[in-house]
């Protein structure tokens, strides 16, 4: 196969209406505009989500909450996920990208206190959850915060 024998599969291209061409190809004249009206007009038309004066659906529906469009989340860590390291280690962010636990950590880790845990770990991480701080310290190891 070379570059001047590929062509695009049947089907999955179209040639584009060429309007106003006149009458005989059903797109003349008005060229599928109609007669007259605000769509009719150049430039006419309302802008995105205008409903005729209507109180627009994005006016009607409540707000709720609030999201902080600054905000730098934290990725979250179970305490089961930290068992995979063995008694005594030191677990940082780089540990648990390492062994796979995290895939990414653009702003930090903050450890949650699901689950049990049974090892002796020194955990750095930006942040815990109370739980997780009182689960880690009951074992003896240690909650860093970086």
């Amino acid at each position: 196969m070379k570059l001047h024998e590929l062509s695009p599969v049947q089907g999955s291209t179209q040639v584009g209406k060429r309007k106003g061409r006149g009458h005989g190809t059903g797109n003349g004249k008005t060229a599928g505009r109609g007669h007259k009206g605000q769509w009719a007009r150049s430039g006419g038309g309302v802008r995105v989500g205008f409903e005729g004066g209507q109180m627009p659906l994005h006016r009607r529906l409540p707000k709720r909450g609030f999201t902080n469009i600054f905000a730098k989340p934290f990725e979250t860590v179970n305490l089961t996920a930290l068992d995979k390291f063995e008694d005594g280690a030191v677990v940082t962010v780089a540990e648990l990208l390492e062994k796979g636990i995290l895939s990414k950590c653009e702003y930090g880790v903050k450890i949650l206190g699901a689950g049990k845990l049974s090892k002796k770990l020194t955990v750095k991480a930006n942040a815990f959850s109370a739980s997780a701080k009182e689960k880690i310290e009951e074992v003896g190891g240690k909650a860093e915060v970086i």
